[in-house]
């Protein structure tokens, strides 16, 4: 359908988020500028994108959106070398105990973050009318004299005497979890947004290796010992692209996971299950651990703005930051792209109010899956309404089912995968299944915090 919503848009920041909502805005406007402070070239990691050294998820209806805006991005993504798998046939692990296996029919891309975004940026940028604006700083958004609608962006190109306006009839804020939109909104006599944090106090250490012998693997894809309350220490180890693998440790609540040699080992083997541990102690290590902090989650409520300007729209994690071990991050970002192609294909520019709304209906599944996750660790501070708490319990009961049951595993898989709704998991047969198959599951035992050095 032919839409007019204005000629032109701009999208500040180049990441997933930004480059996602380009694609939709270049079927509607005659001119697309992404603007971001970095070099938006290769497939290295950024310093825009500090997560983006480590382990990153491609949730399944990231892998639909993906290959719905970007016709055969899969296969291109094979081609370069990315190896793929179901999601429920990878090792996962919860409280220390392994999931019964199951085909789900959903395709896990098991590529490093920079790969993902270098591929969806070339696709983007090949499109008529898109142009990046890299090595610039976003100064602020300008204004009618009445401050009631964005007209364009203050940017300061690096090496500048001074600024430049780039004028849109449309702005888009995908900065990310560190956006200024808060600030500026104040500065112009607008409310800041109230904001929902859940504090995890995460931190993630990343290193990269070389198998000597990817037979160790059994042809797995991934070996996944999951952060629980029972068991707070986790991993994510995946085969990535160029026959390298990646093994991110995930510490919660100020159990950081160490970025020396000799302290990162140690982690490895207090993990509740050997196995990333037996793949890893003689792999060729190919660079040094690199660590990243998470703080809290963090849910910003545009929605509930009684004033917005007009012009003017938020995405991504700018809008909703979530724990990073859950993968939601891309996958949320093109659901909410979609929300803003639907907005764009009335043929008007998108009213604030309305886009925000349906954007919070896209954000409130997910937000329940890892925000509540995180409530069930007894150390996270905040609310537990019976909800949170019935959920949890649940929960629990399904994940040890899960370990009997593949049924049980295929239908955890693809509302997590946020391909199916949860509320497939409270069907009358798979209560019935979470209740009979999860009775007499032993819990798994704890390994030590602190084992004996490497090599004892």
């Amino acid at each position: 359908m032919a839409v007019n919503p204005g000629s032109r848009a701009v999208v500040l920041g180049g990441s997933m988020a930004g480059l996602l909502a380009a694609r939709v805005l270049a079927d509607a406007y005659d001119e697309v500028t992404i603007v971001d402070r970095d070099e938006l070239t290769g497939t290295g990691a950024r310093r825009g994108v500090p997560q983006g050294r480590h382990v990153h998820g491609l949730l399944a209806r990231g892998q639909q959106i993906l290959e719905e805006l970007f016709p055969g991005f899969t296969g291109r993504a094979v081609a370069a070398g990315v190896p793929t798998g179901d999601l429920g046939e990878l090792r996962w692990f919860f409280n220390g105990r392994p999931l019964r296996r199951a085909s789900t029919g959903l395709i896990c891309v098991s590529a490093s973050r920079p790969l993902l975004e270098a591929q969806v940026r070339d696709a983007v940028t090949a499109l008529p009318g898109v142009r990046l604006r890299a090595g610039c700083d976003i100064v602020g958004p300008v204004t009618t004299e009445d401050r009631g609608r964005v007209t364009g962006v203050r940017v300061h190109p690096r090496g500048a005497t001074g600024e430049e306006v780039i004028p849109a009839d449309l702005v888009v804020d995908a900065t990310g979890r560190g956006s200024r939109l808060p600030v500026w909104l104040a500065e112009l006599g607008y409310q800041r947004p109230a904001e929902t944090r859940v504090p995890i106090d995460l931190a993630y250490t990343t290193r990269h290796y070389r198998l000597r012998d990817e037979s160790i693997l059994h042809g797995d894809l991934s070996i996944n010992p999951v952060s629980t309350p029972s068991h707070p220490r986790g991993a994510f180890f995946s085969r990535i692209q160029d026959g390298r693998s990646v093994l991110s440790l995930t510490g919660v609540l100020g159990d950081h996971p160490p970025a020396d040699e000799r302290g990162f080992l140690d982690f490895v083997r207090s993990l509740p299950v050997p196995d990333i541990f037996d793949v890893i102690h003689d792999a060729e290590p190919l660079d040094d651990p690199v660590s990243f902090r998470y703080p809290a989650s963090v849910r910003r409520h545009y929605e509930r703005l009684d004033r917005f300007p007009a012009g003017l729209l938020v995405l991504g994690d700018a809008l909703c930051s979530f724990n990073p071990v859950y993968g939601q991050g891309m996958t949320v970002a093109a659901l909410e792209a979609l929300t803003l192609r639907e907005h764009l294909r009335t043929g008007l520019a998108p009213r604030p109010a309305d886009f925000f709304r349906d954007a919070a209906r896209v954000v409130d599944v997910p937000w329940d899956i890892s925000a509540g996750g995180d409530l069930s660790f007894p150390g996270v501070v905040g609310p537990r309404p019976p909800k949170v708490r019935m959920a949890n319990a649940y929960m629990g009961r399904l994940q040890a089912a899960a370990v009997r049951d593949g049924a049980v595993t295929r239908t955890f898989m693809r509302v997590a995968g946020l391909v199916d709704p949860p509320t497939d998991l409270m069907r009358p047969g798979m209560v019935w299944r979470v209740l009979t198959r999860s009775r007499g599951v032993p819990p798994a035992p704890a390994r030590p915090a602190e084992p004996a050095a490497v090599g004892d």
